[in-house]
C-alpha cells in the first residue's frame, strides 16, 4: 500500500503541503526512484508537472531521519539505500491552474487532478493506494474513488488513483439520475451557476441512455460529472476512467442556448470517452507510462470519433433538433476548412504529432486536426457503412467490436486492428478510405457529399464573403488598432507578396483598421498596401486574380427534394423525420 496525505496552511498560496509513504521491500536492489508523471492522459504532450513542485524533502518514516536524494531527470527522484525503510516524501505543490486537466486551492475548495501532483515509486505502480484530504469539516468531498472513511480515498493501484480527479468545498451541489441501471452523479461548483436541474437532468440522461444502448453495457459501475462553472468564459474537458472534469464559464449564463449546448456538446463527448480510449485503449498506452511520450497513430479514433458522436449522439437522443446538429457540424467544417494544412498531413501521422504540437497553432499549413478532420471522417465511414447494408451496420457496430475485444478485455488495439475491425462490419474491402483519408490527405469534399445524398442531405460549398479572405487570400487580426496578417492561402495573391505578421497600415492610401471590407470592396485591377514588415514600411501591389475563392465555406443541408429512399435514410441515420 502506499500512503498519501494532502493538506493546506493557507489557501491564498494555492500551495499544497503533499506526503507520501512508501515501504521498500528489504530484497530491492538500487535505489528508490520516484517518479512525478510527465504527462496526463486526455491530453498527449508532455506538461513538466515537476515545475509547480516546491521544497521535496525525503526521510524515514520511523525515525524522521533526513535521507539522502538525487533529482536525476527533471520529474524522477532517487533515494539510495532505501531498501527495508519506510521512505516518506514530503513537498509543495502550487494548484493555480483552473482548467480542465489542472489543480486549484483557493478559500472556497480544493481541485485536485493526482496526476499533476502525486509521485509513484517506480516499480510499484500496481500497489494499491490511499489518498487521505485534510479539509475543513464542513466541506463535502466529490470523487470517483471509493471513500472508505471521511476524505480517505481509496484506489487499486496508481494508474486508477492518477485518473480520479476531486473536488471539496463547503458550497458543491450534488443532483443524480439513473441511466441503463448506472448511477450518475452530476456535481456543479460555482456559486454563480443558477443551474435549471429538472432540464439538465432530462437531457444528460437521455444521451446517457442512448450511450449505453450503444455499447451495450458500461465499464464501470458509476460515473461523475465534476463541473466547474466559472464567472468569466472557459471551455474545457477531460476524461477519466469513471469520471469527468469540465470547466465552463460565465457560470450565470450556463443556461443561455450558446452556453447550455456547449455543456450538453462536451458533456456527451467526455461520457463516450468512457468507452473510448478510456476502455478501448490504444496498445502503445497498455499500461500508460508516465515518464515519457506515449506515440500511438489512432488519435482520429480516440478524438475523431468521439467529437463526431458527441454532437450526433444528442440529436439521436432527441436532445437536440437535426438543426441544431447540423449547426456544430457546421463549425467542424468550418475549423477543418479553415486552412490548408490537410493537404500536408494525414490523420496517423497528426496523432503521433500531437506529442509535437497539437495543441497549438504551429507553423502554417503544418498539420490536421484529429478532432476536426477525425470527426468528418468518422461520419463518412459512418455513412458508408449504412449505405454498404441499408443501415442495418454502421460505426456503431465497429465500437460495439472494438469494446467487445478490447475494451472488455484490457487488451490494446493497433492502427491495423481497428482498420481490420471496420473492414469486417462493412463486409469488403476499406483499403481504399484507410489509404485516401487517414494514411493519406485526399480531399473530404466528394466522398463526403455523395454519402451524404444518400440520407437526404448535401455538402454545399459558399464562396467566403469577406472580401481580404476570398477574393485576395489573406486573413487579419486587429491587435491594439494594428491590422496583423496573421495567415495567407497557399497560392493566392497576397501570398505573392504579403507574409504572416505584416502590419497593414493603409490601403490605397486609406488608413487600414476594420474597414478592410469597404476598402477592398471596388474591385480595383490593383490595390496599393502600405505595411510594415520587420518595422521597415513597405509599399505592395495587390490584384486578384481570377480563380476559386480563398476559405470556401462548407455546410450539411438538407436537399430540397429528397425521394423515399434518402427520407428513410436521414430518418435511420438520425432518429427524426425528414
Amino acid at each position: 500500500m502506499t500512503y498519501y496525505h494532502v493538506s493546506f496552511e493557507n489557501p491564498l498560496t494555492s500551495y499544497l503541503q503533499i506526503q507520501l509513504l512508501v515501504d521498500v521491500p528489504a530484497e530491492a536492489t538500487g535505489p528508490l526512484a520516484l517518479q512525478l508523471p510527465a504527462w496526463r492522459p486526455g491530453r498527449y504532450e508532455l506538461q513538466n508537472f515537476a515545475q509547480k513542485i516546491q521544497r521535496m524533502e525525503f526521510s524515514d518514516a520511523e525515525t524522521d531521519e533526513p535521507l539522502p536524494y538525487r533529482k536525476i531527470t527533471k520529474d524522477c527522484w532517487e533515494v539510495p539505500g532505501a531498501a527495508g525503510r519506510s521512505v516518506r516524501a514530503r513537498y509543495n505543490f502550487y494548484a493555480h491552474q483552473m482548467d480542465a486537466g489542472g489543480s486549484w486551492l483557493d478559500e472556497s475548495q480544493l481541485y485536485l487532478n493526482p496526476v499533476q501532483a502525486l509521485l509513484y515509486a517506480v516499480g510499484q505502480e500496481s500497489q494499491p493506494c490511499q489518498l487521505t484530504l485534510a479539509l475543513p469539516p464542513d466541506w463535502r468531498l466529490a470523487c470517483g474513488l471509493l471513500q472508505t472513511a471521511p476524505n480517505v480515498l481509496q484506489a487499486s493501484n496508481f494508474d486508477q488513483l492518477a485518473d480520479a480527479p476531486l473536488i471539496a468545498s463547503p458550497s458543491i451541489q450534488h443532483e443524480q439520475y439513473t441511466a441503463g441501471g448506472v448511477p450518475f452523479h452530476v456535481w456543479v461548483q460555482g456559486e454563480e451557476a443558477a443551474v435549471d436541474w429538472p432540464r439538465l437532468l432530462a437531457d444528460f440522461q437521455a444521451f446517457s441512455a442512448e450511450q449505453l444502448q450503444l455499447f451495450g453495457g458500461f465499464p464501470v459501475a458509476e460515473y461523475h460529472f465534476l463541473n466547474q462553472f466559472l464567472p468569466y468564459k472557459h471551455y474545457h474537458g477531460v476524461e477519466h476512467h469513471n469520471s469527468t472534469v469540465i470547466v465552463l464559464g460565465p457560470a450565470e449564463a450556463l443556461m443561455q442556448e450558446a452556453y447550455y449546448k456547449e455543456l450538453l456538446g462536451v458533456s456527451c463527448h467526455e461520457l463516450f470517452h468512457t468507452w473510448n480510449i478510456k476502455a478501448i485503449r490504444p496498445a502503445e498506452m497498455q499500461p500508460y507510462d508516465y515518464a515519457r511520450e506515449n506515440y500511438f497513430r489512432t488519435c482520429y479514433v480516440a478524438e475523431g470519433v468521439t467529437t463526431y458522436y458527441g454532437e450526433y449522439l444528442l440529436a439521436r437522443s432527441r436532445v437536440r433538433t437535426p438543426a441544431q446538429y447540423f449547426e456544430e457540424l457546421n463549425l467542424v467544417l468550418r475549423k477543418h476548412y479553415d486552412d490548408a494544412g490537410g493537404r500536408n498531413l494525414s490523420l496517423a501521422d497528426a496523432s503521433m504529432d500531437l506529442w509535437l504540437d497539437g495543441y497549438r497553432p504551429g507553423v502554417p499549413d503544418r498539420k490536421v486536426s484529429v478532432y476536426h478532420k477525425g470527426a468528418l471522417a468518422a461520419l463518412l465511414l459512418d455513412l458508408t457503412l449504412r449505405q454498404l447494408h441499408g443501415h442495418q451496420r454502421s460505426l456503431d457496430d465497429v465500437m460495439r467490436r472494438l469494446y467487445e475485444e478490447f475494451g472488455k478485455t484490457g487488451l490494446g488495439y493497433t492502427d491495423e486492428d481497428y482498420a481490420r475491425v471496420v473492414t469486417e462490419v462493412a463486409g469488403r474491402r476499406m483499403q481504399v478510405y484507410f489509404d485516401k483519408f487517414i494514411n493519406g490527405t485526399a480531399p473530404l469534399q466528394e466522398p463526403l457529399d455523395r454519402a451524404l445524398h444518400t440520407v437526404g442531405c448535401q455538402l454545399v460549398a459558399y464562396e467566403n464573403p469577406v472580401i481580404s479572405e476570398g477574393t485576395f487570400g489573406f486573413r487579419t487580426a486587429l491587435k491594439n488598432d494594428r491590422v496583423e496578417v496573421t495567415y495567407l492561402w497557399p497560392d493566392s495573391p497576397a501570398a505573392a507578396v504579403l507574409a504572416v505578421e505584416d502590419e497593414l497600415v493603409a490601403i490605397n492610401g486609406r488608413r487600414a483598421g476594420a474597414n478592410l471590407q469597404t476598402l477592398l470592396a471596388p474591385g480595383e485591377p490593383v490595390y496599393q498596401l502600405a505595411v510594415f514588415r520587420q518595422n521597415r514600411l513597405l509599399l505592395v501591389e495587390l490584384a486578384p486574380q481570377p480563380g476559386p475563392s480563398y476559405g470556401t465555406r462548407y455546410t450539411v443541408e438538407k436537399l430540397t427534394e429528397a425521394d423515399e429512399n434518402q427520407r428513410a435514410g436521414f430518418e435511420k441515420w438520425l432518429g427524426w423525420e425528414f
